[in-house]
């Protein structure tokens, strides 16, 4: 065998390059055409959002769009950071698979604020993770977004948005090592509540984005539904399981005394009569108690509460 013969077996087949093969097979488009469509697609939100939120909620939020960044879909999740709450979502006939994710700070403000808070008390709120009932109501937040989108693009056949269960991102799994990733664009969306700054971003495959055809629908005034929002998460409030802890004031003694404390010596109760227990959770006081027991197992009785209701619920949610 001649060397010629060896080195023409021998070499590799030359693969193309992944970016020209997605823009040949309509993966990846021109940024004049990306910019068109994001923006058409930032207007239907800017117009109907704000909308349907108010509808729903009573709330008046700001909706703007902040532009767009084109990469690989899993690139751009990455680039969202830890303060986001995110959903998969698919919607028959235009995409099996797109992300939506919304900042965090405009859930903890929404539920704030469906619990009562005065808007003038509400500030920008410390970057953490969603509690398991705010991941609810984010829920809920990502149905009305995939709703107005369902509603502005050419999806034929009447199909509705599906969404996944909502996550924070710090949850979210990482994609197989072989997993073949396909190029998207994030749509930048900015949604302020009152003073509280926060966004929203939908992470959609260029495939799906390159067909689609956007149409701005008529709203349909719909109005008087806030109370559906507020008594699903007072039911989601209700059905929580809270740690309860209970404190006992105990007979006071000098420093001295503490520290020569031994395995069997007894402290006593401050109160002769009836003990008087404060029962809390997270660390706010909820109720003033009295020691007793039932049988094998030591009780409280409460007597009086040391918060509303509604101060007690909105902590909770905290």
């Amino acid at each position: 065998m001649s060397m010629s013969e060896t080195e023409t077996q021998s070499s590799p087949t030359p693969t193309m390059d992944r970016a020209l093969l997605a823009r040949l097979t309509g993966g990846l488009g021109d940024r004049k055409t990306l910019d068109r469509l994001c923006s058409d697609v930032g207007r239907l939100y800017v117009e109907f959002l704000p909308d349907v939120i108010h509808s729903e909620t009573g709330l008046t939020v700001t909706v703007y769009y902040k532009g767009h960044e084109s990469g690989l879909k899993n690139d751009l999740i990455a680039d969202l950071g830890e303060n986001v709450a995110l959903t998969d979502a698919s919607l028959r006939n235009w995409s099996p698979s797109f992300v939506l994710a919304c900042g965090n700070a405009f859930i903890i403000t929404l539920m704030e604020n469906l619990l009562g808070a005065l808007s003038g008390t509400i500030e920008q709120p410390i970057e953490r993770p969603l509690s398991g009932i705010e991941l609810d109501l984010s829920s809920m937040v990502f149905e009305k977004i995939g709703s107005v989108l369902r509603s502005g693009v050419n999806a034929p056949g009447g199909f509705e948005t599906l969404l996944e269960k909502a996550h924070n991102a710090e949850d979210r799994p990482k994609p197989d090592e072989d997993h073949e990733d396909e190029y998207a664009v994030a749509i930048r969306m900015g949604i302020d509540l009152g003073e509280v700054v926060s966004e929203f971003v939908l992470i959609i495959p260029q495939k799906a984005l390159l067909k689609t055809v956007v149409t701005i629908p008529r709203s349909k005034g719909q109005g008087g539904r806030n109370s559906e929002w507020s008594e699903h998460l007072a039911e989601q409030v209700r059905r929580s399981q809270v740690t309860l802890e209970a404190r006992i004031r105990l007979q006071p003694l000098t420093l001295g005394t503490v520290s020569r404390l031994a395995v069997g010596d007894v402290i006593a109760f401050e109160e002769r009569g009836d003990v008087t227990v404060d029962v809390s959770a997270n660390g706010k006081d909820l109720y003033r108690c009295e020691f007793g027991r039932s049988g094998e197992k030591y009780t409280v009785r409460v007597k009086d509460n040391v918060t509303t209701d509604d101060d007690i619920l909105r902590h909770l949610m905290g």
